[in-house]
């Protein structure tokens, strides 16, 4: 008793209604999740070991410096021993001039 067109219209809508839960499946989603990270890993991963290259890198730079500052620190402290040297160079000198005069004095 139906009309001819309605029993068409209803596989047509039954068929659209399976395409549609199908296409919003969970598994087509992962599928889609699982192209994007396929994608996306090899560029993640190069900016992963360019970050490892720059932390090494960084990791050198800083303990350049931190070795340059304890060579400055060691100089630093160093003076003391710079001045007490001068001292007794100079004291040195002073005693060698003295003896010098000395020596020609008694010529």
């Amino acid at each position: 008793n139906e009309e001819p067109g309605m029993e068409g219209k209803k596989v047509t809508d039954k068929f659209t209604e399976s395409v549609y839960v199908l296409a919003n499946e969970p598994s087509v989603a992962l599928y889609r999740l699982q192209e994007h990270v396929r994608r996306s890993l090899p560029e993640l991963a190069q900016h992963k070991a360019d970050m490892q290259r720059w932390e090494e890198q960084s990791q050198g730079a800083i303990y350049t410096v931190e070795y340059a500052c304890s060579a400055v620190k060691n100089l630093v402290d160093s003076s003391v021993y710079f001045r007490s040297v001068e001292g007794l160079l100079k004291q040195a000198i002073s005693i060698r001039d003295h003896m010098n005069a000395s020596a020609q004095g008694h010529r």
